[in-house]
């Protein structure tokens, strides 16, 4: 996998041309590495290459790998999460880019003051009401974000969504554009600083960086086609 330290520098640069199109410094863009069904063996090599921000999306399979690598490593829980797998949630991850429900922010809240911990956490968004996806509809998280804001023990980083499946990454670009527009309208409506928007994964991550992504969660473009998933507990 020696290739991994190519691809890694490779889509850094893309992130770094996208963002000067759009006018942006490209600090402002973070690279959260998606490292689903890869071995530590393999994350181990991301690390090396000097890239620290990682994202897992399956708590099991994060509960096993996490622990053997460096701790400098940051992780960001990017799937579906259930209530009760939160606790185990926080103690792994700083951030968690799919809160879907007034319900379940309000459970991160509660744990995360029991553990001492204040996690940041993305509200996803699912503006174009896919059956199939988790998420807040529009008029749901205006109603709800008074008192998302209110919480005490959780960040509010911003918005995250995934916009509907297109071959072409520019069909996703008016997704992207609404989602940074509703950003920045809750933001002005309610007084509040809702600064990320997690958006664009491998196919699309520059049409998203150009549209306001300040982070953008690529896997495939730096390791590969996916690897076999490694074992899991319980």
């Amino acid at each position: 996998m020696a290739e991994i330290a190519t691809n890694l520098r490779a889509v850094r640069q893309r992130v770094d041309r996208a963002a000067g199109r759009s006018g942006r410094d490209p600090s402002g863009v973070e690279l959260l590495v998606v490292t689903k069904t890869w071995s530590p063996e393999v994350i181990t090599e991301v690390l090396e290459a000097g890239h620290e921000l990682l994202g897992e999306n399956k708590l099991q399979e994060a509960w096993t790998k996490i622990p053997e690598l460096p701790a400098s490593a940051r992780w960001h829980f990017i799937g579906h999460l259930q209530r009760n797998k939160a606790r185990k949630a926080l103690g792994l991850f700083e951030a968690i880019h799919s809160v879907d429900s007034l319900r379940l922010a309000h459970h991160l809240d509660r744990v995360a003051g029991e553990l001492g911990k204040r996690p940041r956490i993305y509200l996803q968004v699912n503006a174009a009401g896919e059956e199939n996806k988790s998420g807040f509809a529009v008029v749901e998280l205006r109603e709800a974000l008074p008192e998302l804001l209110s919480l005490e023990n959780v960040e509010l980083a911003g918005l995250m969504s995934i916009p509907p499946a297109v071959e072409d990454p520019e069909a996703a670009r008016s997704s992207f554009r609404k989602l940074r527009e509703l950003r920045d309208g809750l933001e002005e409506e309610f007084e509040a600083s809702l600064p990320g928007l997690s958006m664009g994964m491998s196919h699309d991550f520059e049409v998203a960086i150009e549209e306001g992504a300040t982070i953008v969660r690529v896997g495939s473009s730096i390791f590969g086609p996916r690897g076999v998933a490694v074992s899991t507990v319980p």
